[in-house]
């Protein structure tokens, strides 16, 4: 039995118990204390089964959409909706200094109409009356703002279903759109996964225009300045680009008086694609692209479709999206502290099981790395090798080999995700000995896949590969300007990372040209923009410890200058913080060199260190003040507090709290530090 099953054995033993206290042999520091209750907390959140999985919190939006899809089917849930409703009154009033009365898409940002409007409505629905304070202090926002009418396309096209918006009011998306050919400017294989999980369903309860199967009672209309009857011009996205602006709201002109002559034989094919597409990808109570508007549009899909309540599929659907469903347990009795609910936008026990046995394995504790041989373990089980998902379209002759970011999610596997995963199954062969035969083969699988997912210009996206149609961002149902998903140099920088650390050297076809992408991407003031977190902190880490595995010395000028970028950017109280203000209004980077940032956070201090050592400064002054921010901010249970939103789904649209990040970058950083200054090489091998 080799040593990593040795481990996986005794962690599995009843007797396993977590050492209270410090790490034995290192207990003589405050550095080792930080350390030994971050590992202890993370040990004690790991789940039965080897996994980790934690909060994923994005804005209001999500639990008030849950809130009208129960409502249009009337499902009344009382004691959740009341559960509901205390998240959501919280969130207003703990964001009244900068949302004035409305609901902020991150914590300590700006009123959002579209999210205000839809919390409101769903508080209305939950029965809360619209002279009650904090509703009429969400009104004065919302009309201060610019009204309802100023709400964006999703918005508007909930708001169609339950009456209070005209239909023309939402730009047309046809189900035809699943009929048209690759070669067309606009196909399905041309937008990311989630646009397409989400618009294939959509265009049949468009199409179709269910109204509620019980009146709801309530009217919005207080929210709007104008009638919405009287609206002649509905907001589209600020990023279109001409001339691509004006033909697509020439051809929406043209579609939306005509689309109700289109051929019936047509539209009846076009719907059965639609049904085939949604039913083949329903991914049983992960739901359909494992993301909650797509599972919602799913279920109102089905019912326009005729599909009976308890028909499998409907139910299945529905089962999905109760799964998302987080109930915060009462503190206190009931009585007291009567508890709150919201729902997450989807789970993310892959991206949070690998994060952790990167922290983990950095500690060296023998209970950590019995711990992450479990989590590996669970892991190696979810890969996915018999789906040639969606991603095929643009790469047919690769072999499937990646991980999903949800439990499950086989037709549309991350690139992001399936990098972390093979750096910490590299690293933890590497650190605690062979696991046999099986992870090798894993790893040459998915390392073959994320090769043959790089796209033409050396970067890679997180779920397709050269998805790079940007006029699509211009049509008018994309006014959020994230309809594609292009190469970014965060996932591009894991990829290059991972392929480093397997040994893949600058000779390599893939790696010489990710290193050419990565270096051409940096910012002129030396960060990196990112995509899938807040924001150029997030880049600058992802790209600093990719060059660094990839050979870059610390001398190299792109290194040099990222270093000077963090070190003018650290807050006076030592920490670095970023908050979504950093993502531009309407475009993908930016080029001022007085970037304002934000208040210092756990996870982005945690990533400016990892940032700074990965480039060599180790012994920088401004890595001793960084650490000792983070010791000092450190909570008695072992992990760090943090209520911003440092995650990112769609930049200046979308934003996420992911609720593990301060509890285990923190660690990671903090045990770096310690394993680089003590000139412990066994544990820094590694790319990330």
């Amino acid at each position: 039995m080799s040593k990593m099953q040795d481990l996986a054995a005794a962690a599995a033993r009843p007797d396993f118990a977590l050492a209270e206290g410090l790490i034995e042999g290192h207990s003589g520091t405050a550095l080792d204390s930080a350390i030994g209750r971050a590992t202890d907390h993370l040990l004690r959140c790991q789940q039965a089964d080897g996994h980790w999985v934690f909060e994923l919190e994005a804005d209001a939006t999500i639990p008030a959409e849950y809130i009208m899809l129960r409502r249009f089917f009337g499902r009344r849930d009382p004691a959740r909706e009341a559960r509901i409703g205390r998240y959501l009154r919280r969130i207003q009033a703990q964001e009244t200094r900068t949302a004035g009365g409305g609901w902020p898409l991150f914590h300590g940002g700006p009123l959002d109409v579209s999210c205000s409007v839809k919390a409101y409505f769903a508080l209305r629905l939950i029965g809360d009356a619209p002279e009650a304070p904090h509703m009429a202090r969400a009104r004065a926002a919302i009309l201060a703002a610019g009204g309802a009418e100023r709400s964006n396309v999703f918005t508007r096209a909930t708001l169609a279903l339950f009456g209070e918006v005209p239909w023309h009011a939402v730009p047309v998306m046809p189900p035809e759109i699943c009929l048209l050919p690759r070669w067309f400017p606009f196909h399905l294989s041309k937008v990311s996964y989630w646009a397409r999980t989400v618009l294939v369903p959509l265009t049949v309860v468009m199409a179709r225009r269910p109204t509620p199967l019980v009146p709801t009672g309530v009217s919005l209309r207080e929210l709007f300045r104008t009638p919405p009857e009287r609206v002649r011009r509905w907001p589209g996205g600020a990023h279109a680009a001409e001339p691509w602006k004006t033909l697509f709201a020439a051809l929406d002109w043209v579609l939306q008086r005509t689309q109700h002559h289109f051929p019936a034989g047509a539209r009846a094919r076009a719907e059965a694609k639609a049904e085939a597409f949604v039913t083949e990808r329903l991914n049983g109570e992960d739901g359909l692209g494992a993301i909650y508007p797509a599972m919602a549009n799913a279920i109102w899909m089905y019912h326009c479709l005729g599909v009976p309540e308890d028909d499998p599929r409907v139910v299945t659907a529905w089962s999905a999206v109760e799964k998302l469903v987080l109930d915060r347990p009462e503190a206190g009795t009931p009585e007291e502290n009567p508890g709150e609910s919201y729902v997450q936008p989807c789970l993310s026990p892959i991206w949070d099981t690998a994060l952790v046995s990167h922290a983990l394995l950095e500690t060296g504790d023998p209970r950590a790395e019995a711990a992450v041989t479990r989590g590996l373990s669970w892991l190696l089980d979810r890969q996915i090798t018999d789906v040639a998902g969606d991603w095929a379209e643009a790469r047919p002759g690769v072999a499937p080999g990646g991980w999903a970011f949800q439990y499950a999610n086989p037709h549309y596997p991350d690139v992001d995700d399936t990098a972390v995963v093979v750096l910490a199954l590299d690293r933890a062969e590497r650190q605690i000995g062979p696991a046999g035969r099986r992870m090798a083969e894993a790893v040459s699988r998915a390392t073959n896949w994320v090769v043959g997912m790089q796209s033409k210009g050396g970067g890679w996206g997180a779920f397709d590969a050269d998805n790079t149609h940007h006029h699509l961002n211009s049509i008018p149902f994309a006014d959020h300007g994230a309809l594609l998903d292009p190469p970014t140099s965060d996932v591009s920088g894991r990829c290059l990372a991972m392929l480093a650390q397997l040994g893949h050297g600058p000779d390599h076809p893939a790696v010489r040209s990710a290193i050419d992408y990565m270096l051409a991407e940096q910012e002129p003031d030396g960060s990196w923009y990112g995509r899938w977190g807040v924001n150029y902190v997030y880049g600058t880490w992802s790209a600093l410890t990719a060059l660094n595995a990839a050979g870059l010395a610390p001398e190299h000028p792109a290194m040099r200058k990222a270093v000077a970028w963090l070190k003018a950017r650290q807050n006076a109280d030592g920490g670095w913080g970023e908050d979504g203000f950093t993502y531009p209004r309407c475009g993908g980077t930016r080029a001022d060199t007085d970037l304002a940032m934000g208040p210092s956070t756990a996870s982005q201090t945690a990533w400016a260190l990892l940032a700074l050592m990965a480039a060599g400064a180790v012994d920088d002054p401004a890595v001793e003040r960084g650490a000792q921010w983070l010791m000092r901010q450190q909570r008695a249970d072992g992990d760090w507090p943090e209520e911003d939103y440092t995650g990112t789904g769609f930049p200046r649209v979308f934003y996420l709290r992911y609720h593990g990040y301060a509890r285990l970058f923190p660690l990671w950083a903090l045990a770096r530090l310690r394993n680089l200054r003590r000139g412990n090489s066994r544990q820094v091998m590694h790319g990330l």
